[in-house]
């Protein structure tokens, strides 16, 4: 072999080893770093603390008697009274007590 050649393999072999050491280890970290922030700012309350407080207008409505198959309409304003973010885990549910 000439040292044409052999200088020839030889930048081949180095062309090799710096594909073969990209780092791979870098890119992961720097993956995970920002599914970790993301995570984490979506998971603020927004308005930077505070504690939430669900009022009612009205506790009880009475509509006295009413008979099968009539419909009787209402409507309840609920409000945040205190200073954070206010979030239903489950969908709210009404209960309705007969014979009160």
């Amino acid at each position: 072999m000439s040292k044409k050649q052999n200088k020839q393999k030889q930048k081949q072999k180095q062309k090799q080893k710096q594909k073969k050491n990209f780092p791979w280890v870098f890119v992961a970290f720097g993956g995970v770093l920002i599914i970790t922030a993301i995570f984490f700012f979506a998971r603020q309350n927004g308005g930077g603390g505070g504690t939430p407080a669900i009022t009612v207008d009205q506790q009880k409505i009475d509509y006295g008697y009413v008979q099968f198959g009539n419909n009787k309409t209402f409507t309840i304003k609920v409000t945040n009274a205190g200073s954070g973010v206010l979030r239903f885990n489950e969908k709210p549910y009404i209960q309705v007590v007969e014979g009160c």
